[in-house]
């Protein structure tokens, strides 16, 4: 995919969007909704019987199941390497407790979780739509009024998250999900078991997150405060509005973020200035999640930021309608 408009010259770093699977990292690949389960694979968990398989993160494999009642959910089986740690195992009960608090109509809320299990998982709401990650690469960049309330939606989610205490720390294309009645936001809540895992592997400084979408401080390896999400939303929204990875994806990633500006010609003035907020270099200068949402109202010509009915595109709205389909049976 090319962003480039015609005849337009491209200068400056390659800042294009990887192949699949390195910004979001969620789907097994941009044409499969859901995959059969293979011989390698579970099939059942604490109860769960697993239908299909979602993707694979980090943390280790998602698998689509289903309540007692019928909701589908995600469930996230952790890695035989991090099932081991039990430092682990104990950050891990923390943190999916405290994640279990967040109540937020533009989150997916943990309902379920094991830290005890052979290999802990837990299970989220399981939201049938495409994520930013997936929807961008098939079909390019989004409109600004979408982008505007992409922002917007997920600064509440933000709001959600931060209120219960929770940073989210990876906020990227691949954890923000494009539903008809707005975006979702997933995987809060969890890095920082990662981290604290890693870190007793490597007994050095340990980055968690995905580089291209990561914070300056974050890059730094000093505290992560609420405000690096704000960041991390601001690079989210920057590849939405234009396709592109705003710091690249190459071996300098690390110091763009740190020392360089996004190339600020290819962001339509209507959303420019919100983003050159979100990515300031220095936490104090970020809005917060509230007064982000004010700045997506003033740029907005609805000033209601109203999510309803015609907030994604139509061609979006139809690669909806594939994520809907009965999923494989159970072998």
């Amino acid at each position: 995919m090319n962003s480039t408009p015609p005849g337009a010259a491209r200068t400056g770093p390659d800042r294009s969007v990887p192949p699949p699977g390195v910004p979001g990292g969620s789907e097994p690949s941009w044409d499969a909704v859901l995959t059969p389960l293979t011989p390698q694979d579970p099939r059942e968990i604490s109860g769960y019987l697993l239908r299909a398989r979602i993707g694979e993160g980090g943390m280790g494999a998602v698998y689509l199941s289903y309540t007692p009642g019928g909701r589908p959910v995600a469930l996230k089986v952790v890695r035989p390497e991090f099932a081991a740690d039990p430092e682990f195992r104990r950050r891990f009960a923390s943190e999916v407790s405290i994640a279990q608090r967040v109540q937020g109509l533009y989150t997916a809320p943990v309902i379920d979780c094991n830290a005890n299990a052979r290999q802990p998982w837990l299970a989220t709401a399981y939201v049938a739509a495409p994520s930013l990650a997936a929807t961008v690469a098939r079909q390019g960049a989004l409109p600004v009024e979408t982008v505007l309330l992409l922002i917007a939606g997920v600064a509440e989610a933000l709001q959600s998250i931060h209120a219960a205490g929770v940073i989210h720390r990876d906020l990227k294309p691949g954890n923000v999900i494009l539903a008809a009645d707005g975006p979702r936001v997933i995987d809060f809540g969890i890095s920082r078991a990662v981290e604290a895992s890693l870190a007793g592997i490597t007994q050095t400084g340990v980055r968690v997150g995905t580089p291209a979408f990561m914070a300056p401080e974050q890059v730094r390896g000093r505290s992560l405060e609420t405000s690096g999400d704000v960041f991390s939303l601001g690079s989210t929204a920057y590849y939405a509005i234009t396709g592109e990875l705003p710091f690249g994806a190459d071996a300098a990633v690390f110091h763009r973020i740190v020392h360089e500006q996004p190339d600020w010609d290819r962001c339509p003035d209507q959303v420019r200035g919100v983003l050159k907020r979100c990515v300031e270099k220095d936490p104090a200068d970020r809005p917060t999640p509230a007064g982000l949402i004010e700045l997506c109202r003033a740029a907005s010509t609805d000033e209601r930021l109203r999510i309803g009915e015609g907030w994604l595109p139509p061609t979006v709205e139809a690669e909806i309608t594939r994520y809907s389909i009965t999923p494989p049976a159970p072998p």
